[in-house]
């Protein structure tokens, strides 16, 4: 079997709209296409005997041991890899259980789809689900842990931290975006202007001051004993001389610690000689030049959480420890401590693996043993100097049981500080009483306070802590979101997106856009390229700048890793024509209609899925929507149209020669179409097409309908506003259109403008482009001899996967089916095609350039414009206005 491509989809996609985290492994089955898994001898038994929990996948039996019992009547493997694929990121701690396995259109070729927690681990599990299913055909062994064990590790390289992750999914529930920064724990919680941000538990809108101050232990601790908060007597040295002052000072037992340190890291406590005192010195030296000795504080750990300065949380803290039962030695007694089934490999569960590290066997040794002797019956034997959960500790909530004069402290300490989420550590026998009564004292103060031990305390009830800090963030009335339209279709979604943009940025919206030809961020360029992918998309929302995204959303990148965005409130879908067929498994325009289909299927409740009324697929797409429907067409007396007015709906129409807009039966006529520039005196159809899904758009969004007609007469074709659509250039004796139509639907809707224009000669610059099907680049031949009277035949810069000599034959076959007598020029370099076109112009000639690199082709053209412009219009000092003779 051969894996020919691996995909992560990571948004709503053509597999499904609200799983979003999906693999989609393109697989070969190759020679396994004839053997299903009840011509392979003891492959059942096999699997069984590797995956027994594998009885509770149902399949489509439906019922435990439902996938055992199609293995056993017979079923193929790209099936049975799905299934291996979910398995084993289960057993890795990963729940995973939707998948599904589909022909890809060619013999023994399937898509196999399963979903994923972390993307890395899921491209993982593909690999090793084939590598497993291989062992299983030939009977070999395999060592099944080892994957195991490498997927909870690339977990938790890739995965967020417990605390970050627990904020992003109280967020998720409030219906909150967000999108990870990068790989570490900064993320974004909502889109564009309405964003914040996180890192950890450090939020955009907390005090660097305050986090200055809790990461110097020296200057929060001046500021608690100011205030009159009882800290440990203390003192910060840098040398062992010092170190010898301030024993002398503070006095046995001794804590030492790094000024700087965090996560429990070079702390040593509970130190009684000069020894420890100096080993302890260079330890806390190996993470920060200071550190700070002070008065070992006997008492129980407490750590209480105070979010929005008001005390949320509060645990009791327990090193990592074993109790003797002395029967068992101490490496004995650990191995039954982990064995717990809530301990886990890193963040994987409520707790954590307590691992024999230099610390553990310093404190055993420490104690007079060694990790082999047998801990004496009821002693407890402590392996960590900290109490941190990541350590091995464990915790308990005692929030219920915090004194209100403590109560009061807390949140006192984090306003002293300055921290809108804040950590301290109070070392106290009796949290239920005042700490000052009982001789306890506040240890530090911390910024990003890990939530752990809050979210899931090994006992007591767990707090819901992150809810506190999206409460902080995003409080009552304080959107989160911003409006996203959405457009797709086969032809005409960069004007409609272009056209909907301009109006929003007339109307006082801070506008980023995406569209075939790059990203604007308030109408400046940023990126360039084919900017219509989930990338972009996020680029877009991650803006801060941005008040409103207008997204221009192609198959491609719906089909390479969905959508980059999970919900929009305006979804147009212009059309759907047979383009790209043949591409990742879309075979039919049915299965095209699936793929545009997405975008509608995405927009919020409240919002508007805009659909055209005249194209079948496109009107069939309602019935999937869980959404407002408004539908727009070119036909007045179109049935569904007239069906959609009856029932109250919205709608867009051209009748009598005016874009109108329909609620209901009642009209509002915005503007004649011969009066908006962008239709080209009313000739060019299909841009009228393109108004009408745009006019509902900023209708829905409550432009007003004097700001709309506006909006559309200031809204010019040219290369500036609409680059490659529709851009006519007037040379003295001929005329140049450049345009971007590059599909048979594209051109033909082209063509009916082209015979409306008033042109003595009409030459087409035309191209084959390599992902397409034999049959579309010969259509598109035979189109351009019905519509031109010579045809240059140019090539892409890109030929996807095709020759230069395969697409100009197809080109030639598709123009002489259609007219064996047409001229044709073959001209592969674009520039060169152009060049030779504007320099052997015909007088009263219309030159059509139908063009990939729409930049190049435009600089090309006006640099003639220019050339031309500097011979007819030479300036002199007579031309200047108002001058004297």
């Amino acid at each position: 079997m051969e894996i020919r491509e691996i995909r992560a989809m990571r948004g709503p996609n053509y597999w499904s709209i609200r799983r979003h985290k999906l693999i989609v492994m393109l697989l070969d089955l190759e020679e396994m296409e004839q053997r299903p898994t009840n011509t392979i001898d003891g492959f059942l038994d096999r699997l069984r005997e590797m995956f027994p929990t594998m009885y509770e996948h149902r399949c489509s039996v439906g019922s435990p041991g439902g996938f055992f019992q199609r293995v056993k009547e017979g079923t193929w493997m790209g099936h049975v890899i799905e299934h291996i694929a979910l398995e084993i990121q289960t057993l890795a701690g990963m729940d995973c259980g939707f998948g599904r396995t589909r022909g890809a259109g060619e013999e023994g070729v399937y898509h196999v789809v399963f979903n994923y927690m972390e993307e890395k681990v899921g491209r993982y599990a593909a690999k090793a689900s084939v590598r497993i299913a291989e062992a299983l055909i030939e009977g070999e062994e395999y060592d099944l842990e080892d994957d195991i064990q490498r997927m909870r590790e690339i977990r938790e390289d890739e995965r967020l931290g417990p605390s970050t992750g627990s904020i992003v999914e109280e967020a998720i529930s409030r219906g909150i975006p967000y999108i990870r920064l990068n790989r570490y724990s900064l993320c974004q919680l909502g889109y564009g202007a309405n964003q914040k941000r996180i890192q950890a538990t450090v939020t955009s809108d907390t005090s660097s001051i305050g986090v200055e101050l809790a990461c110097d232990k020296e200057d929060s601790k001046y500021l608690l004993e100011q205030a009159e908060v009882p800290v440990p007597k203390g003192d910060v040295i840098r040398t062992e001389r010092g170190l010898r002052d301030a024993i002398r000072y503070v006095g046995y037992p001794l804590v030492i610690k790094p000024i700087g340190g965090n996560h429990g890291r070079g702390i040593t406590t509970d130190i009684q000689s000069e020894e420890a005192a100096v080993e302890a010195f260079h330890k806390a030296k190996e993470i920060s030049r200071s550190v700070i000795v002070e008065r070992f504080i006997t008492g129980d750990d407490y750590r209480l959480l105070v979010i929005n300065y008001k005390l949320v949380a509060a645990a009791k803290r327990t090193p990592a420890h074993i109790i003797g039962n002395g029967e068992n030695t101490i490496l004995e007694l650990i191995d039954h401590v982990n064995s717990d089934p809530r301990r886990g490999y890193g963040h994987e569960k409520v707790l954590t693996r307590i691992k024999v590290d230099t610390m553990a066997e310093n404190l055993i040794n420490r104690a007079g043993y060694s990790p082999q002797d047998v801990l004496p019956k009821g002693e407890i034997l402590y392996l960590k100097d900290t109490a941190n959960l990541s350590t091995g500790g464990t915790a308990t909530d005692v929030y219920d049981r915090v004194h209100p004069h403590n109560v009061f402290m807390a949140e006192r300490i984090a306003k002293i500080i300055g921290l809108d989420i804040c950590g301290i550590d109070v070392m106290t026998n009796d949290i239920s009483k005042p700490v000052e009564e009982t001789g306890g004292a506040v240890l530090e103060v911390n910024a990003g306070p890990g939530f752990r031990m809050h979210l899931a305390p090994t006992e007591g009830l767990a707090r819901n802590v992150a809810a506190h800090v999206v409460d902080m963030m995003f409080p009552p009335g304080r959107s989160s979101r911003i409006p996203i339209i959405a457009v797709t279709g086969t032809n005409g979604k960069t004007t409609t997106t272009r056209l909907i943009s301009h109006i929003m940025k007339m109307v006082g919206y801070k506008v980023g856009y995406t569209t075939s030809d790059g990203v604007y961020i308030q109408n400046r360029l940023l990126m360039k390229g084919d900017c219509t992918g989930p990338a972009s998309a996020e680029f877009v929302l991650k803006d801060p700048t941005v008040t409103m995204a207008v997204l221009e959303s192609a198959r491609g990148g719906l089909l390479r890793a969905g959508l980059g965005f999970h919900n929009c409130d305006v979804g147009i879908v212009t059309n759907v024509a047979a383009d790209h067929l043949g591409l990742k498994g879309i075979h039919t325009i049915e299965q095209m209609a699936r793929v545009k289909g997405v975008i509608p299927e995405t927009v919020l409740p409240d919002g508007y899925a805009i659909l055209n009324a005249d194209d079948d697929l496109v009107y069939e797409m309602r019935k999937n929507v869980d959404c407002n429907v408004a539908l727009f067409s070119m036909d007045e007396t179109n049935d569904r149209i007239i069906r959609h007015m009856e029932r109250g709906g919205l709608s867009a129409i051209y009748e009598n020669g005016f874009v109108t807009i329909c609620r209901g039966k009642w009209k509002l006529r915005v503007a004649k179409a011969v009066n908006i520039p962008l239709t080209f005196g009313g000739k060019a159809h299909f841009m009228i097409q393109n108004v009408l899904p745009a006019v509902l758009t900023a209708y829905v969004r409550q432009v007003k309908i004097e700001d709309i007609k506006m909006a559309l007469t200031t809204f010019i074709p040219s290369p500036g506003q609409t680059p490659g659509r529709m851009n006519m250039f007037n040379f003295k004796d001929f005329d140049v259109l450049v345009d971007y139509a590059h599909n048979p639907a594209g051109l033909r809707a082209l063509q009916k403008f082209i015979e409306n224009v008033d042109a003595e000669y009409k030459v087409g610059i035309i191209a084959g482009v390599g992902d397409r099907r034999d049959q579309d680049t010969q259509e598109i031949g035979s189109i351009a001899a019905a519509t031109f009277d010579e045809v240059i035949i140019r090539q892409d810069k890109n030929l996807r996967g095709r020759t230069e000599e395969e697409l100009i034959d197809l080109m030639k076959d598709g123009i002489l089916q259609a007219n064996p007598e047409m001229k044709i020029t073959i001209i592969p370099n674009e520039a060169e095609a152009i060049s030779f076109a504007i320099r052997n112009a015909k007088k009263g000639s219309l030159i059509t350039m139908c063009s990939d690199v729409v930049p190049d082709a435009l600089d090309l053209v006006m640099k003639f414009k220019e050339e031309e412009a500097n011979e007819l219009y030479e300036f002199t000092a007579d031309d200047i206005p108002n001058q004297e003779s």
